[in-house]
Parts: C-alpha cells; structure tokens; sequence
C-alpha cells in the first residue's frame, strides 16, 4: 500500500484514496497511533551550584538531545539548585535552555531561598508552581508537593490541593495522565509527604499511568493499583545519590501503542 501524509488527503476525495489503495477510516487510525507514540526525558535533582558545575551539564543535556528517538520535550522534577540563588536559577534555566525542546519543570524544596521564600524560582520559572499540559492526547500535571526548605516530615500544602479542587474537574479522567512532582509518593520510601496518600486520592477516578519524582536520589518502583510511582537517581555534578550508586543520569520514557516503559541513562563520564 503506498503511503500518504495527512495534507496530500485534504487535497484527495475518497474516490483518490480508494484507487491509490488506501481506505479513508484506515488512514486516520494509523495517523492516530503514529501520534499517540513518543519519546520524552525525565531529570531531577540537577542542584546547581556555581559554575564548575557548568561542563558536566553541558554533556548531560547534549547527550539527552542525541536520544534515540528525538525526544519531545523534558520533565525537570524539582531541585534545580542547591539554595535558590537568583544567580543559580538564572544559571540552571540558561543550561536547561541547552536542549531545546519544550521543558516543564516543578519546584523542590532546595528551590527555596529560606523558609517559604521561593521568590527567585517563581520569576525565573513563572507558572510552573501547579499546572496541567497535553501531548498527544496524553496528560501531563506539574504539581507543588513541596513545604519551604524542609526536606522531611513534610505535608503537601493546601493551594495544591485547592488547585486539584479546580482543576481536576476540567481535565478528561480518561485520557491516560501522568503527573510529575518532586517528593515521592510511594510508600515506605523516605521522605514521602505525611498526606502523600490523601494527594493520591485525587486521582482515584482517573487513568494514572505513572508519577514521577525525584527528593529520594535513588531508583525506586512502587504500584498504586495501576499507577507506577518512581524516583529515579539525581542527576547532580556534586551531590551523590543516597542509595550509594555512582551513576548520575535521567530516564528515558517511552509511549508506544498506549504504554509507558522507561529506561535509565547514564551521563557518560569525562
């Protein structure tokens, strides 16, 4: 069967589909499953800190734009920086610009300056705080799970709830969803949020495929029902992973025919 793009079929009736061997209906289902399949990066825990730790992002991001694939856009879970500076952000921002594609990131708790001043993030990263997006008919949702500079001990705080609250009802609770935020979720990890649960509940009604966060530097896998909930190792020029693993890198995700399965990467070494 010869193959025809989507704007030669706006200039041929079905009469010209028929004779060139293709059925209308079977054209749109294939255009459909070619769209729905792509590729995406997810990274956390970056904590820039000055400038040293300049080269090894620039290798970091020029590997992530050299993936199989050409990945479509990156999720940057949390802990962009290692105290907040406005130096550091502007910094962290200017790197991340490196991979030129789309990037959504969230805040984490090293994100703050002090306490709850998280002013520096909020101008440099506007309106990344709570929010949704879609891709291909997926939805993606960046939320705030974090409570000022503690790193423990913490709850989620009540304006992401209150953005759930009006919000959720606004996205489709049957298109597949992944959210992305920066302390994990699942259970028996360290650090989980005390209402972690309750903020899962959010989603009973809709298809979670997965969440992804980072707080934990390590590689964890927890189910939820159906929902895989994973923190991935930290991706960090001087800070370690808390598992004792050396690698520092990020996953690879890929959407084919309505799944997701991820794949870690190594920043390859100097």
């Amino acid at each position: 069967m010869m193959r025809i793009s989507r704007r030669q079929t706006l200039k041929m009736g079905a009469a010209a589909l028929l004779a060139s061997g293709v059925w209308p209906g079977t054209l749109a289902a294939d255009d459909a499953a070619t769209n729905g399949d792509f590729t995406f990066i997810v990274v956390n825990d970056l904590h820039y800190f000055d400038e040293k730790c300049a080269p090894f992002f620039h290798r970091a991001f020029k590997q992530m734009k050299e993936t199989e694939g050409e990945p479509e856009f990156c999720l940057v879970v949390g802990d962009l920086t290692e105290n907040g500076r406005k130096d550091q952000l502007a910094a962290a921002r200017d790197l991340i610009a490196e991979l030129k594609m789309p990037t959504h990131v969230v805040v984490g708790n090293h994100d703050y300056v002090q306490a709850s001043d998280r002013a520096n993030y909020e101008a440099l990263f506007p309106k990344t705080i709570n929010y949704s997006f879609e891709h291909r008919g997926w939805q993606f949702i960046g939320l705030d799970t974090t409570q000022g500079v503690q790193g423990s001990n913490t709850t989620i705080q009540k304006p992401t709830f209150d953005w759930l609250t009006d919000n959720l009802p606004k996205l489709d609770k049957k298109k597949s969803t992944i959210v992305f935020t920066h302390f994990p979720l699942g259970w028996l990890l360290p650090s989980v949020p005390q209402n972690a649960n309750e903020f899962l509940d959010q989603f009973k009604e809709f298809d979670l495929k997965a969440v992804y966060s980072g707080h934990f530097h390590s590689t964890t896998v927890r189910t939820r029902g159906d929902t895989i909930l994973t923190t991935n190792r930290c991706c960090s020029f001087h800070h370690g992973n808390h598992d004792g693993t050396k690698e520092k890198g990020y996953f690879v995700c890929r959407v084919k025919d309505g799944a997701i399965t991820r794949e870690f990467v190594e920043v390859k070494p100097v």
